[in-house]
């Protein structure tokens, strides 16, 4: 069996149900559910006994010491972690707890479970760490995209945090042997994303007839792939993927925020028309941009394609129109997504 870290986020939930359904390994999920994790997302696997979720926080080490010992995982894939990047501006705090504490004290009780194995299951071990592109920082318009040779920079607390557990895991491989893998994911998108993420915030936004918020002039360009795509290549590294490497995760979808907000309307408009027939594209209004705000996200994919054989197999276009299709047809459940994510940004 396996046990997941964050497996009621977004990434982390797909990751579940898609374990599940085309591996049929157990697994244990810790998640704390926040108002980012959800068991909504897990509900469809019901009284699957080969899923146990445990709600606890990767930062107690007494719990997360237990579960090892208790469940004997192969693997551990650790995904738990604080991601909205305006959220780290205003409170960076919350995300040093989870990030980079809550990382140190994973990898310290999976280090002392896997250094009392047995030699087989000792050199079987995995420990995958879900990164982020992020930690890469910007990129300018003509420059080649990340590779994973490219150096980290962050530019956000989020980022930093990431770019923290990242180094952290590096360091744990080359100090005491730890087999870890790291991979670097872009922007993914797809059902059960919260509406603080940019594709499900525009269109609750345009459903309820609010403005469409874009930073600065748009011109931010952003890689997508689809959280499916994002899930079989997870699965592919922690199969696969080669002890101490870092792999990078992308669909090749450049696209800047503006463009994708038009599109988002123009899917909006073709499914689901506003009343009194105006395209949706009258709301958007461009605000003051955030700080730190990275100008460009580009991923170069070779490595996981030509060494592990994975490729993404979702289009952008298509994507996008079924994940539009979801949320309207999904209109309880994004309208509960969006007043928990207002609530957490009041501190309620």
């Amino acid at each position: 069996m396996v046990l997941v870290t964050g497996g009621a986020g977004f990434i982390g939930g797909h990751f579940v149900k898609e374990w599940l359904a085309h591996m049929g390994e157990p697994l244990v999920n810790l998640d704390k559910l926040t108002y980012a994790g959800t068991a909504f997302r897990l509900g469809e696997l019901g009284d699957d006994d080969r899923h146990q979720l445990v709600v606890g926080d990767i930062a107690d080490s007494v719990l997360v010491r237990q579960l090892l010992h208790t469940h004997q995982p192969r693997a551990v894939v650790h995904f738990a972690a604080q991601t909205h990047v305006d959220q780290s501006i205003q409170d960076p705090g919350v995300f040093v707890h989870t990030n980079v504490v809550g990382t140190y004290q994973l990898l310290e009780a999976v280090r002392e479970y896997w250094s009392a194995l047995a030699p087989v299951p000792k050199q079987a071990f995995r420990f995958l760490y879900v990164s982020t592109d992020e930690v890469y920082g910007s990129l300018t318009p003509g420059q080649a995209p990340f590779s994973e040779q490219h150096p980290v920079r962050p530019n956000n607390p989020y980022a930093a945090t990431k770019a923290a557990g990242d180094h952290m895991v590096r360091a744990w491989h080359s100090t005491y042997g730890l087999p870890v893998l790291t991979t670097r994911g872009s922007n993914s998108y797809g059902p059960c994303q919260l509406p603080e993420k940019l594709i499900p915030c525009i269109i609750w936004n345009a459903l309820s007839l609010q403005s469409l918020p874009i930073y600065g002039d748009g011109s931010q360009v952003r890689d997508w792939i689809h959280v499916s795509d994002h899930c079989r290549a997870l699965r592919c590294v922690l199969d696969s993927g080669s002890v101490g490497e870092t792999y990078n995760i992308g669909a090749g979808n450049e696209c800047s925020n503006l463009s994708l907000v038009v599109a988002i309307c123009e899917c909006l408009n073709h499914l689901h028309p506003r009343p009194d027939g105006v395209p949706y594209q009258v709301q958007i209004r461009f605000v003051a941009d955030r700080p730190g705000h990275d100008q460009r996200y580009g991923m170069d994919g070779r490595k996981i394609m030509q060494a592990l054989g994975w490729v993404p197999l979702e289009s952008f276009e298509q994507g996008l129109l079924d994940t539009v299709h979801w949320y309207l047809n999904n209109p309880e459940w994004l309208r509960g997504a969006a007043y928990r994510v207002q609530a957490a940004a009041a501190g309620a």
